[in-house]
């Protein structure tokens, strides 16, 4: 089995922002934008609030809530009215999918996503950044694969609950990819229903933070220390380079790729990852 860390939301290149932290620890990953979308951020709730909204307040308008929203990964099942077969669902194409391909990403593996967040502020009816607050990178959702569909050759009678999506819109790619989640997580030693197959992280909390607590980046993460790569050989794809890694006596550090969307780790020659994984899904949720 491998895991996916993939970069997905708001940043400082696509929104021009972070997500948000609410003050009571709840979070919600903003989409970035794309005109080529058919869904509108007023089209996209979260709980109480309207993501147009949260989004103009953060940008002061610069994006409307009338903009097109690049919904994906789409794991929450009443961010928009559904047909009765919808299950989560992620979308990838260009040097990503092929980064995936080539890594020999299947069914079964699990993508952790991750995202540039921020805490935030309620004043008199708006949503305001905490000026004083950190940027960091923070895990706010996971999918498990269960099926792979290419977008140029799939069966339409079948997979209409997922034409909404914004992958099913865009020019013709020969590499265009959709990931359909399991309806529960399977992972060894894990009881059947125990985990639904994608999700998202409600609160925000330490152990979902990658960030080094101390770093001046955001890209600078403290991992468990069995992240260390062995005999040389680095634990995540983009990372070869060794000068990245520091190991202390409890912890990895590591200086992630700037660029690079999916960083993948195969549990293969990590197994520790898995039982890492285990409980991040189980104590978190």
């Amino acid at each position: 089995m491998k895991i996916i860390f993939s970069r997905k939301g708001f940043d400082s290149a696509s929104g021009g922002k972070p997500s948000p932290i609410l003050q009571d620890g709840r979070m919600v990953s903003l989409p970035i934008p794309d005109k080529n979308s058919p869904i509108r951020y007023s089209d996209i709730h979260w709980q109480e609030f309207n993501i147009g909204n949260i989004v103009s307040d953060l940008t002061k308008g610069k994006i409307p809530a009338t903009h097109f929203a690049h919904l994906d990964p789409d794991l929450c099942s009443e961010s928009l009215p559904r047909l009765p077969e919808w299950k989560p669902i992620l979308g990838q194409t260009g040097a990503a999918q092929g980064h995936l391909r080539n890594n020999g990403v299947t069914t079964g593996d699990i993508f952790l996503f991750f995202g540039l967040f921020r805490q935030v502020a309620c004043r008199s009816g708006k949503v305001e950044w905490d000026i004083d607050s950190p940027l960091r990178h923070v895990l706010w959702g996971w999918l498990q694969i269960d099926e792979i569909l290419k977008v140029d050759d799939y069966d339409h009678s079948r997979y209409k609950w997922a034409e909404y999506h914004p992958h099913f819109h865009r020019n013709e790619e020969t590499n265009n990819t959709v990931y359909v989640s399991k309806k529960y997580l399977t992972l060894p030693e894990l009881s059947a229903r125990d985990v639904a197959g994608a999700g998202v992280f409600s609160k925000y909390s330490d152990q979902l933070q990658l960030t080094a607590p101390n770093a001046k980046t955001p890209s600078v993460w403290e991992l468990p220390q069995w992240f260390y790569p062995h005999n040389g050989k680095p634990t995540f794809t983009y990372h070869a380079d060794m000068t990245r890694w520091q190991q202390s006596e409890r912890s990895t550090i590591l200086k992630t790729a700037a660029r690079g969307q999916e960083f993948i780790l195969d549990c293969k020659e990590h197994p520790e990852a898995i039982g890492w994984l285990k409980k991040i899904l189980t104590s978190t949720r």
